[in-house]
């Protein structure tokens, strides 16, 4: 089974580590959009909840934005790994306001780059048709 691996990630600064980890644990290829939060976009319409938002946040900066990424998964240790890097970026979640990340089983897809398994694989194979011609 394949799954969907999606990050809300608040802390921002994260990103970069957290793909690069990803190229470790064989995650491929993840997409990354910019996105923002009901809480940014109520304060806006909510005065008094622009006010509470800024009380609550006294000290810790605002985060305008996040950037939620998304990936499919092969392999459910991949994905295992993969939010295991995530979780020991984002100190396991502890911080309110971090972020969220979710997995769900994918039914099917397309266009999904080898993991490095499988790419390995087609290399030996490759290899043993060269020898036989």
């Amino acid at each position: 089974m394949a799954y969907l691996l999606v990050v809300v990630l608040n802390k921002t600064e994260k990103l970069e580590n957290i793909l690069e980890r990803f190229v470790d644990v064989d995650v491929r290829g993840a997409t990354i959009i910019d996105s923002t939060g009901m809480g940014r976009t109520l304060e806006t319409e909510i005065p008094i909840f622009g006010t509470l938002q800024e009380i609550l946040n006294a000290g810790k900066g605002r985060r305008p934005e996040n950037k939620t990424l998304f990936t499919v998964i092969k392999e459910e240790k991949t994905l295992r790994d993969a939010e295991r890097v995530v979780k020991e970026e984002l100190s396991e979640f502890k911080e309110a306001g971090t972020g969220i990340m979710f997995a769900l089983p994918v039914l099917d897809f397309t266009g999904l780059s080898p993991s490095l398994k499988e790419e390995k694989k087609a290399l030996e194979e490759h290899r043993k048709i060269e020898k036989i011609i």
